[in-house]
Protein backbone atom coordinates (compact mmCIF):
# COMPACT_ATOMS: atom_id res chain seq x y z
CA UNK A 1 0.00 0.00 0.00
CA UNK A 2 1.11 3.56 -0.68
CA UNK A 3 -0.28 7.08 -0.42
CA UNK A 4 -0.13 8.13 -4.09
CA UNK A 5 -3.75 8.19 -5.25
CA UNK A 6 -6.04 10.05 -7.63
CA UNK A 7 -8.37 12.64 -6.11
CA UNK A 8 -10.82 14.41 -8.45
CA UNK A 9 -8.87 12.98 -11.38
CA UNK A 10 -5.45 14.34 -10.30
CA UNK A 11 -2.65 12.22 -8.80
CA UNK A 12 -1.77 13.28 -5.26
CA UNK A 13 1.04 12.51 -2.84
CA UNK A 14 -0.94 12.15 0.36
CA UNK A 15 -3.01 15.38 0.28
CA UNK A 16 -0.76 17.36 -2.07
CA UNK A 17 -1.59 17.53 -5.81
CA UNK A 18 1.58 16.60 -7.67
CA UNK A 19 1.09 19.40 -10.26
CA UNK A 20 1.44 21.87 -7.39
CA UNK A 21 4.90 20.53 -6.54
CA UNK A 22 5.90 20.53 -10.22
CA UNK A 23 4.79 24.14 -10.59
CA UNK A 24 6.79 25.16 -7.50
CA UNK A 25 10.11 23.41 -8.21
CA UNK A 26 10.05 22.19 -11.80
CA UNK A 27 10.66 18.69 -13.10
CA UNK A 28 11.98 16.08 -12.79
CA UNK A 29 11.91 15.36 -9.04
CA UNK A 30 11.62 12.53 -6.55
CA UNK A 31 8.72 12.62 -4.11
CA UNK A 32 8.46 10.58 -0.91
CA UNK A 33 5.43 10.01 1.30
CA UNK A 34 5.97 10.27 5.06
CA UNK A 35 2.79 8.28 5.68
CA UNK A 36 3.96 5.42 3.48
CA UNK A 37 7.43 5.29 5.03
CA UNK A 38 5.85 5.26 8.48
CA UNK A 39 3.32 2.60 7.58
CA UNK A 40 5.88 0.29 5.98
CA UNK A 41 8.25 0.59 8.93
CA UNK A 42 5.48 -0.22 11.39
CA UNK A 43 4.21 -3.15 9.33
CA UNK A 44 7.74 -4.57 9.30
CA UNK A 45 8.35 -4.10 13.03
CA UNK A 46 4.89 -5.46 13.90
CA UNK A 47 5.84 -8.65 12.06
CA UNK A 48 8.69 -9.14 14.54
CA UNK A 49 6.54 -8.93 17.68
CA UNK A 50 7.87 -11.24 20.38
CA UNK A 51 11.46 -11.06 19.17
CA UNK A 52 14.27 -9.06 20.74
CA UNK A 53 14.98 -7.18 17.52
CA UNK A 54 16.54 -4.08 15.99
CA UNK A 55 15.50 -2.87 12.54
CA UNK A 56 18.38 -1.02 10.87
CA UNK A 57 17.13 0.69 7.72
CA UNK A 58 19.55 0.22 4.83
CA UNK A 59 20.97 3.64 3.93
CA UNK A 60 22.05 2.40 0.52
CA UNK A 61 18.38 2.13 -0.46
CA UNK A 62 17.63 5.76 0.35
CA UNK A 63 20.15 7.87 2.24
CA UNK A 64 18.39 11.23 2.35
CA UNK A 65 18.84 12.82 5.78
CA UNK A 66 15.13 13.55 6.16
CA UNK A 67 14.20 9.95 5.35
CA UNK A 68 16.77 8.62 7.82
CA UNK A 69 15.59 11.08 10.49
CA UNK A 70 11.93 10.11 9.97
CA UNK A 71 12.72 6.41 10.38
CA UNK A 72 15.13 7.06 13.23
CA UNK A 73 12.42 8.95 15.10
CA UNK A 74 10.22 5.86 14.71
CA UNK A 75 12.93 3.76 16.38
CA UNK A 76 14.97 2.50 13.45
CA UNK A 77 18.70 2.05 13.46
CA UNK A 78 20.75 2.19 10.28
CA UNK A 79 22.73 -0.27 8.17
CA UNK A 80 25.64 1.46 6.45
CA UNK A 81 28.25 0.24 3.97
CA UNK A 82 30.68 3.17 3.83
CA UNK A 83 32.17 5.88 5.97
CA UNK A 84 30.03 8.40 4.11
CA UNK A 85 26.84 6.52 4.96
CA UNK A 86 27.99 6.25 8.57
CA UNK A 87 28.42 10.03 8.75
CA UNK A 88 25.00 10.46 7.09
CA UNK A 89 23.33 8.26 9.69
CA UNK A 90 24.98 10.17 12.52
CA UNK A 91 24.04 13.50 10.94
CA UNK A 92 20.43 12.30 10.77
CA UNK A 93 20.49 11.75 14.53
CA UNK A 94 20.80 7.96 14.62
CA UNK A 95 23.04 7.01 17.57
CA UNK A 96 26.16 4.97 16.96
CA UNK A 97 24.94 2.02 19.03
CA UNK A 98 22.04 1.56 16.59
CA UNK A 99 24.28 1.51 13.52
CA UNK A 100 25.54 -1.67 11.86
CA UNK A 101 28.54 -1.25 9.54
CA UNK A 102 28.47 -3.79 6.69
CA UNK A 103 30.44 -3.94 3.46
CA UNK A 104 33.18 -6.01 1.89
CA UNK A 105 35.85 -3.32 1.52
CA UNK A 106 36.03 -1.17 4.64
CA UNK A 107 39.19 0.91 4.74
CA UNK A 108 41.33 1.53 7.81
CA UNK A 109 39.92 5.06 7.97
CA UNK A 110 36.36 3.73 7.88
CA UNK A 111 37.02 1.11 10.56
CA UNK A 112 38.59 3.79 12.74
CA UNK A 113 35.58 6.04 12.20
CA UNK A 114 33.26 3.19 13.23
CA UNK A 115 35.18 2.54 16.45
CA UNK A 116 35.45 6.23 17.33
CA UNK A 117 31.68 6.56 16.99
CA UNK A 118 30.92 3.39 18.99
CA UNK A 119 28.84 1.65 16.31
CA UNK A 120 26.74 -1.21 17.58
CA UNK A 121 28.18 -3.87 15.30
CA UNK A 122 30.76 -4.26 12.56
CA UNK A 123 29.96 -7.07 10.14
CA UNK A 124 33.38 -8.42 9.17
CA UNK A 125 33.53 -10.05 5.74
CA UNK A 126 37.04 -11.51 5.46
CA UNK A 127 40.02 -12.72 7.46
CA UNK A 128 42.21 -9.79 6.33
CA UNK A 129 39.53 -7.35 7.50
CA UNK A 130 39.33 -9.13 10.86
CA UNK A 131 43.08 -8.87 11.33
CA UNK A 132 43.15 -5.21 10.34
CA UNK A 133 40.23 -4.34 12.63
CA UNK A 134 41.92 -6.10 15.54
CA UNK A 135 45.08 -4.06 14.99
CA UNK A 136 43.18 -0.76 14.80
CA UNK A 137 41.04 -1.53 17.86
CA UNK A 138 44.06 -2.60 19.90
CA UNK A 139 45.92 0.57 19.00
CA UNK A 140 42.90 2.67 20.02
CA UNK A 141 42.43 0.72 23.24
CA UNK A 142 38.96 -0.37 22.16
CA UNK A 143 37.11 -3.64 21.72
CA UNK A 144 35.41 -3.89 18.34
CA UNK A 145 31.88 -5.38 18.43
CA UNK A 146 31.98 -7.95 15.62
CA UNK A 147 29.73 -10.33 13.76
CA UNK A 148 31.26 -12.41 11.00
CA UNK A 149 29.21 -12.31 7.82
CA UNK A 150 28.98 -15.86 6.56
CA UNK A 151 28.23 -16.91 3.01
CA UNK A 152 25.68 -19.76 3.15
CA UNK A 153 25.88 -20.57 -0.58
CA UNK A 154 22.15 -20.04 -1.01
CA UNK A 155 20.90 -19.22 -4.50
CA UNK A 156 18.04 -16.74 -4.24
CA UNK A 157 15.84 -16.21 -7.28
CA UNK A 158 16.78 -12.61 -7.98
CA UNK A 159 18.80 -10.59 -10.49
CA UNK A 160 22.41 -11.75 -10.78
CA UNK A 161 23.72 -8.29 -9.92
CA UNK A 162 21.94 -8.22 -6.53
CA UNK A 163 22.45 -11.83 -5.43
CA UNK A 164 24.97 -11.88 -2.57
CA UNK A 165 24.77 -15.24 -0.81
CA UNK A 166 26.28 -17.64 -3.35
CA UNK A 167 29.71 -19.23 -3.07
CA UNK A 168 30.89 -17.31 -6.14
CA UNK A 169 29.80 -13.92 -4.76
CA UNK A 170 32.31 -11.57 -3.15
CA UNK A 171 30.46 -11.22 0.14
CA UNK A 172 31.12 -12.89 3.49
CA UNK A 173 33.45 -15.62 4.67
CA UNK A 174 33.20 -19.13 3.30
CA UNK A 175 30.86 -21.31 5.35
CA UNK A 176 33.51 -23.96 6.02
CA UNK A 177 35.96 -21.29 7.27
CA UNK A 178 33.59 -19.82 9.83
CA UNK A 179 34.41 -22.02 12.86
CA UNK A 180 38.15 -21.37 12.48
CA UNK A 181 37.65 -17.63 12.08
CA UNK A 182 35.35 -17.44 15.09
CA UNK A 183 38.02 -19.08 17.22
CA UNK A 184 40.66 -16.71 15.84
CA UNK A 185 38.43 -13.69 16.49
CA UNK A 186 37.62 -14.88 20.01
CA UNK A 187 41.36 -15.04 20.80
CA UNK A 188 42.03 -11.47 19.58
CA UNK A 189 42.47 -8.72 22.19
CA UNK A 190 40.75 -6.07 20.09
CA UNK A 191 37.69 -8.09 19.06
CA UNK A 192 34.46 -8.67 20.94
CA UNK A 193 32.67 -11.47 19.09
CA UNK A 194 28.98 -10.61 19.23
CA UNK A 195 27.20 -12.51 16.52
CA UNK A 196 26.68 -13.99 13.10
CA UNK A 197 25.52 -12.04 10.02
CA UNK A 198 24.05 -13.22 6.73
CA UNK A 199 22.56 -11.45 3.71
CA UNK A 200 21.65 -13.46 0.60
CA UNK A 201 20.53 -10.73 -1.79
CA UNK A 202 17.95 -8.13 -2.67
CA UNK A 203 14.47 -8.12 -4.23
CA UNK A 204 13.75 -11.71 -3.12
CA UNK A 205 10.10 -12.66 -3.58
CA UNK A 206 10.23 -16.28 -2.38
CA UNK A 207 10.54 -17.19 1.30
CA UNK A 208 12.27 -20.52 0.67
CA UNK A 209 15.82 -19.07 0.28
CA UNK A 210 15.37 -17.10 3.50
CA UNK A 211 14.26 -20.18 5.37
CA UNK A 212 17.19 -22.21 4.03
CA UNK A 213 19.73 -19.53 4.94
CA UNK A 214 18.29 -18.79 8.39
CA UNK A 215 18.14 -22.50 9.23
CA UNK A 216 21.81 -22.89 8.32
CA UNK A 217 22.67 -19.89 10.48
CA UNK A 218 20.77 -21.37 13.43
CA UNK A 219 22.84 -24.53 13.16
CA UNK A 220 26.03 -22.49 13.01
CA UNK A 221 25.04 -20.53 16.13
CA UNK A 222 24.78 -23.76 18.09
CA UNK A 223 28.03 -25.08 16.63
CA UNK A 224 29.95 -21.94 17.59
CA UNK A 225 28.38 -21.86 21.04
CA UNK A 226 29.55 -25.43 21.59
CA UNK A 227 33.12 -24.13 21.33
CA UNK A 228 32.52 -21.75 24.25
CA UNK A 229 31.93 -18.58 22.22
CA UNK A 230 28.84 -16.64 23.27
CA UNK A 231 26.80 -15.66 20.21
CA UNK A 232 24.42 -12.89 21.25
CA UNK A 233 23.21 -11.38 17.96
CA UNK A 234 22.03 -12.70 14.63
CA UNK A 235 21.98 -10.24 11.74
CA UNK A 236 19.67 -11.60 9.02
CA UNK A 237 20.25 -8.74 6.58
CA UNK A 238 17.46 -7.55 4.30
CA UNK A 239 16.32 -8.51 0.84
CA UNK A 240 12.54 -8.89 1.07
CA UNK A 241 11.18 -7.87 -2.31
CA UNK A 242 8.34 -5.66 -3.49
CA UNK A 243 6.08 -5.66 -6.53
CA UNK A 244 7.15 -3.25 -9.25
CA UNK A 245 4.14 -4.13 -11.43
CA UNK A 246 0.63 -3.41 -10.20
CA UNK A 247 -0.72 -6.58 -11.82
CA UNK A 248 1.98 -8.92 -10.45
CA UNK A 249 1.39 -11.45 -7.71
CA UNK A 250 1.99 -9.90 -4.30
CA UNK A 251 5.38 -10.83 -2.78
CA UNK A 252 5.46 -12.39 0.69
CA UNK A 253 4.34 -9.98 3.39
CA UNK A 254 6.53 -8.89 6.29
CA UNK A 255 4.21 -10.93 8.53
CA UNK A 256 4.96 -14.09 6.52
CA UNK A 257 8.67 -13.25 6.58
CA UNK A 258 8.47 -12.73 10.34
CA UNK A 259 7.01 -16.20 10.80
CA UNK A 260 10.00 -17.70 8.96
CA UNK A 261 12.34 -15.76 11.23
CA UNK A 262 10.59 -16.92 14.40
CA UNK A 263 10.45 -20.52 13.17
CA UNK A 264 14.17 -20.70 12.34
CA UNK A 265 16.02 -18.52 14.86
CA UNK A 266 13.40 -17.37 17.33
CA UNK A 267 14.35 -19.82 20.09
CA UNK A 268 18.08 -19.09 20.15
CA UNK A 269 17.91 -16.29 22.72
CA UNK A 270 19.68 -13.84 20.41
CA UNK A 271 18.95 -10.26 19.55
CA UNK A 272 17.93 -10.37 15.89
CA UNK A 273 19.03 -7.51 13.61
CA UNK A 274 17.40 -6.73 10.27
CA UNK A 275 18.58 -4.50 7.41
CA UNK A 276 15.48 -3.77 5.28
CA UNK A 277 15.64 -1.06 2.66
CA UNK A 278 13.53 -1.63 -0.44
CA UNK A 279 10.54 -3.11 1.40
CA UNK A 280 10.23 0.11 3.44
CA UNK A 281 11.22 2.78 0.92
CA UNK A 282 10.44 1.57 -2.61
CA UNK A 283 6.68 2.12 -2.71
CA UNK A 284 7.07 5.28 -0.62
CA UNK A 285 8.69 7.17 -3.49
CA UNK A 286 7.96 8.21 -7.07
CA UNK A 287 9.78 10.03 -9.85
CA UNK A 288 7.79 12.82 -11.50
CA UNK A 289 8.80 13.89 -15.00
CA UNK A 290 7.45 15.96 -17.90
CA UNK A 291 7.02 15.13 -21.57
CA UNK A 292 9.37 17.19 -23.76
CA UNK A 293 8.49 15.77 -27.17
CA UNK A 294 6.35 13.05 -28.71
CA UNK A 295 8.39 11.75 -31.64
CA UNK A 296 6.59 9.62 -34.24
CA UNK A 297 8.38 6.41 -35.20
CA UNK A 298 7.76 3.80 -37.87
CA UNK A 299 6.11 1.30 -35.51
CA UNK A 300 5.50 3.30 -32.33
CA UNK A 301 5.89 6.69 -30.69
CA UNK A 302 8.88 7.78 -28.65
CA UNK A 303 7.77 9.84 -25.68
CA UNK A 304 10.82 11.85 -24.61
CA UNK A 305 10.69 13.02 -21.00
CA UNK A 306 12.98 15.28 -18.98
CA UNK A 307 14.08 12.54 -16.56
CA UNK A 308 16.84 10.24 -17.75
CA UNK A 309 18.90 7.19 -16.87
CA UNK A 310 21.22 9.34 -14.78
CA UNK A 311 18.22 10.13 -12.54
CA UNK A 312 16.81 6.59 -12.36
CA UNK A 313 19.29 4.00 -13.57
CA UNK A 314 17.42 0.83 -12.58
CA UNK A 315 15.78 0.21 -16.00
CA UNK A 316 19.12 0.63 -17.81
CA UNK A 317 21.19 -1.27 -15.24
CA UNK A 318 18.87 -4.11 -14.26
CA UNK A 319 16.23 -4.12 -16.99
CA UNK A 320 13.89 -3.10 -14.19
CA UNK A 321 10.24 -2.22 -14.65
CA UNK A 322 8.51 0.78 -13.07
CA UNK A 323 4.79 1.28 -13.59
CA UNK A 324 3.95 4.55 -15.34
CA UNK A 325 0.97 6.69 -14.36
CA UNK A 326 -0.25 9.95 -15.89
CA UNK A 327 -0.88 12.84 -13.54
CA UNK A 328 -4.41 13.12 -14.91
CA UNK A 329 -6.45 9.97 -14.41
CA UNK A 330 -7.25 8.06 -17.59
CA UNK A 331 -10.77 7.15 -18.55
CA UNK A 332 -11.29 3.41 -18.69
CA UNK A 333 -12.18 3.65 -22.37
CA UNK A 334 -9.24 5.85 -23.41
CA UNK A 335 -7.66 4.68 -26.69
CA UNK A 336 -4.17 3.23 -26.28
CA UNK A 337 -0.99 4.13 -28.14
CA UNK A 338 2.12 1.98 -28.49
CA UNK A 339 5.13 3.88 -27.17
CA UNK A 340 8.59 3.82 -25.65
CA UNK A 341 9.17 6.31 -22.84
CA UNK A 342 12.77 7.51 -23.06
CA UNK A 343 15.06 10.14 -21.64
CA UNK A 344 17.30 12.71 -23.35
CA UNK A 345 20.66 11.13 -22.43
CA UNK A 346 22.81 10.12 -25.39
CA UNK A 347 22.53 6.37 -24.81
CA UNK A 348 20.17 3.84 -26.36
CA UNK A 349 19.87 2.34 -22.89
CA UNK A 350 18.18 5.54 -21.68
CA UNK A 351 14.75 3.93 -21.91
CA UNK A 352 12.26 3.66 -19.06
CA UNK A 353 9.52 1.69 -20.80
CA UNK A 354 9.55 -0.31 -24.05
CA UNK A 355 6.48 -1.03 -26.18
CA UNK A 356 4.02 0.22 -23.59
CA UNK A 357 0.34 0.47 -24.45
CA UNK A 358 -0.81 3.68 -22.77
CA UNK A 359 -3.22 6.51 -23.38
CA UNK A 360 -1.70 9.09 -25.69
CA UNK A 361 0.66 11.63 -24.10
CA UNK A 362 1.45 15.12 -25.34
CA UNK A 363 4.08 17.78 -24.68
CA UNK A 364 4.05 19.23 -21.15
CA UNK A 365 2.10 16.27 -19.71
CA UNK A 366 3.35 15.07 -16.34
CA UNK A 367 3.94 11.36 -15.83
CA UNK A 368 5.07 9.39 -12.81
CA UNK A 369 7.34 6.37 -12.42
CA UNK A 370 6.11 4.41 -9.43
CA UNK A 371 8.04 2.43 -6.81
CA UNK A 372 11.09 4.67 -7.10
CA UNK A 373 11.80 5.36 -3.44
CA UNK A 374 14.60 2.80 -3.17
CA UNK A 375 17.76 2.70 -5.32
CA UNK A 376 16.58 5.76 -7.24
CA UNK A 377 18.04 9.04 -6.03
CA UNK A 378 20.93 7.30 -4.26
CA UNK A 379 22.17 5.81 -7.55
CA UNK A 380 21.75 8.96 -9.62
CA UNK A 381 24.66 10.72 -11.31
CA UNK A 382 25.53 13.85 -13.25
CA UNK A 383 26.17 12.05 -16.55
CA UNK A 384 25.81 14.34 -19.60
CA UNK A 385 26.39 17.29 -17.21
CA UNK A 386 22.86 16.91 -15.86
CA UNK A 387 22.48 18.20 -12.28
CA UNK A 388 21.02 15.94 -9.62
CA UNK A 389 17.28 16.40 -9.26
CA UNK A 390 15.37 17.52 -6.16
CA UNK A 391 13.93 15.22 -3.55
CA UNK A 392 10.67 16.20 -1.88
CA UNK A 393 9.06 14.85 1.30
CA UNK A 394 5.29 15.11 1.70
CA UNK A 395 3.52 15.13 5.05
CA UNK A 396 -0.26 15.41 4.83
CA UNK A 397 -1.04 18.70 3.11
CA UNK A 398 2.56 19.96 3.29
CA UNK A 399 5.69 19.29 1.27
CA UNK A 400 9.32 20.28 1.67
CA UNK A 401 12.32 20.12 -0.64
CA UNK A 402 14.80 17.84 1.16
CA UNK A 403 17.45 17.98 -1.57
CA UNK A 404 17.49 21.10 -3.71
CA UNK A 405 18.26 21.22 -7.41
CA UNK A 406 21.83 22.48 -7.91
CA UNK A 407 22.85 24.86 -10.65
CA UNK A 408 24.64 23.45 -13.68
CA UNK A 409 27.67 25.54 -12.70
CA UNK A 410 27.85 23.64 -9.40
CA UNK A 411 28.94 20.56 -11.36
CA UNK A 412 32.45 21.89 -11.87
CA UNK A 413 33.10 23.81 -8.66
CA UNK A 414 35.57 21.11 -7.56
CA UNK A 415 37.40 21.19 -10.89
CA UNK A 416 40.26 23.46 -11.88
CA UNK A 417 42.57 24.14 -14.79
CA UNK A 418 46.26 23.35 -14.35
CA UNK A 419 48.67 26.29 -14.11
CA UNK A 420 49.97 25.86 -17.64
CA UNK A 421 46.48 26.50 -19.05
CA UNK A 422 46.12 29.89 -17.37
CA UNK A 423 46.02 32.86 -19.74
Amino acid sequence: MHHFQYHSGVLHAEDVPLPNIAAAIGTPFYCYSSATLTRHYKVFTDALAGLDSLVCFSAKANGNLAVLRLLGDLGAGCDVVSGGELKRALAAGIPGEKIVFSGVGKTSEELTLALENSVGQINVESEPELNRLNGIATKLGKSAPVALRVNPDIHAATHDKIATGRREDKFGVAWEDAPRLYKAAHDMNGIDVRGIAVHIGSQITDLAPFEAAFSKVAGLVNKIRDTGIDIRTIDLGGGLGVSYKHDNATPPSPAEYGEVVKRTVGDLGCKVIFEPGRVIAANAGILVTKVIYVKPGETKEFVIVDAAMNDLIRPAMYGAHHDVLPISEENAGSPKTKMDIVGPVCESGDRFVRDASLAALKEEDLVVFMTAGAYGAVMSSTYNARPLIPEVLVHGESFAVIRKRPKVEDLWVLESLPDWMDD
